[in-house]
């Protein structure tokens, strides 16, 4: 899979209201194919940031979501909303799900 974090530094007049703007881009996200998830966090220690993790079941899943028509929009709509460019960790992994935490095992 593509494994992928992202951090979103959101305007402070934005902030409470970006789950909102980036809607219409997650739900078509996560309507896609090849999507195995796309979730928001938002930080604690700063209220304008917000962290994206997101996965796809492999290169071609990548690249359609890449190339559709919802991504082109989110690049013209979203950018007006951020303080910073995003910053991103992409790796391919060769798994298809999260592992579990064994270190912290629920009994």
């Amino acid at each position: 899979m593509i494994f992928i974090t992202a951090k979103f530094r959101v305007r402070p007049e934005d902030a409470d209201r970006w789950p909102a703007i980036a809607a219409p881009f997650t739900q078509a996200t996560r309507a896609e194919p090849g999507c195995l998830w796309f979730d928001w966090s938002r930080s604690i220690a700063d209220p304008t940031e917000y962290v994206l993790v997101e996965a796809f079941r492999d290169g071609e899943a990548g690249a359609a979501h890449v190339n559709s028509a919802h991504f082109k929009q989110a690049q013209q709509d979203l950018p007006r909303h951020l303080a910073e460019t995003p910053r991103i960790i992409n790796t391919v992994l060769d798994q298809d799900d999260w592992s579990e935490l064994g270190e912290m095992a629920v009994r």
